[in-house]
């Protein structure tokens, strides 16, 4: 029985990576239809929002108990740790108006290396030498995977630098939504943090084009520090039903709802493993929908990261490793 436990949390957990690695291939295939980053941003998270309220309503009138209710304190701190969420989805989706798919979920993944940092300074403990060799090998697969040893190809260093940050606030996102709260429903907590992560991308999308006139400054930086060729416009509702739909269901409800089941099952370490399916998945598909040429040089790479995350997620013998929901 606890073998397919395991096993059925192994399932949950690399459905919902790979769905998650679609998410890119989805937002560049948006641009190329005309739409902003403030409009993808704004329709994955208002439908994901509207979609969580409609499963929180429905799992509140059919459950047989009470469901924990967060506290005033609790829902400041997990709207908060939500804003996470908004900006790395943000930084993650301009990063992809420079850069190929390819590239951009490699540089996401860079937060294995920097969640083993921050852990290293919460802990005020010099990280063992297995974390330090899989660090070692992130860069280096890193190197090869963004092909940066060949000197003819030239990549824009904007898309590097969102890149970089979207995955220093998804770094963020995963310590913040394992310690807050963990008492809460799975829906329950989602939708709370959800709402922080909304509040960011509705800013956003106001000083970026809806804002009056007298932040047409703004709007200018917006537009320099992006996609310079756009031009601000009013927004484009169709985004809803055209892209909007896909991008939530894949990028805010499915995957956080499959890796809270599936996580407990298959345990954090196990789970974290699987759950870099979303590497290949991503890579994959921007190769297949997207014509993006991935050489032989950049597979390696990925697979060296690969390798890193299993080596760095193995326990040690003396190791017993918690079955810890991922949030």
């Amino acid at each position: 029985m606890e073998k397919r436990n395991i096993l059925k949390g192994v399932l949950f957990v690399g459905i919902g990576a790979s769905i998650y690695g679609m998410l890119a291939t989805f937002v560049k295939m948006s641009y190329k239809d005309g739409f902003t980053t403030s409009e993808v941003t704004t329709a994955q998270f208002v439908l994901g929002f509207l979609g969580l309220l409609i499963l929180n309503l429905i799992q509140t009138k059919t459950s047989k108990k009470p469901l924990s209710k967060p506290n005033s304190k609790e829902i400041r701190m997990l709207m908060l740790a939500g804003t996470s969420m908004g900006f790395t989805s943000l930084f993650y989706y301009i990063a992809v108006q420079y850069i190929n798919v390819s590239i951009a979920i490699v540089l996401l993944m860079q937060s294995v290396w920097f969640s083993v940092v921050v852990e290293s300074f919460i802990a005020k403990k010099f990280p063992n030498a297995r974390k330090i060799v899989a660090v070692i090998i992130v860069l280096t697969g890193t190197v090869l995977a963004t092909n940066l040893i060949n000197m003819e190809v030239e990549i824009d260093w904007h898309g590097i630098f969102w890149g970089v940050l979207a995955a220093a606030s998804f770094t963020m996102t995963m310590f913040t939504s394992n310690t807050i709260a963990t008492h809460l429903p799975v829906l329950r907590k989602s939708m709370t943090m959800l709402t922080g992560g909304l509040a960011v991308v509705m800013l956003f999308l106001f000083f970026a084009q809806i804002g009056p006139l007298h932040f047409e400054g703004l709007r200018s930086v917006y537009l320099n520090f992006t996609d310079n060729t756009q031009h601000i416009r009013p927004f484009d509702y169709s985004i809803f039903w055209t892209y909007g739909v896909v991008l939530a269901l894949f990028g805010t409800i499915i995957p956080p709802i499959l890796f809270n089941i599936g996580f407990p099952k298959a345990g954090l370490g196990l789970g974290s493993i699987i759950s870099s399916l979303e590497l290949p998945v991503s890579v994959t598909m921007a190769f297949m929908l997207l014509n993006e040429k991935v050489i032989l040089v950049q597979w390696l790479g990925i697979a060296l990261i690969l390798f890193a995350i299993v080596l760095m997620n193995l326990p040690s013998k003396n190791e017993v490793e918690p079955a810890k929901a991922y949030h």
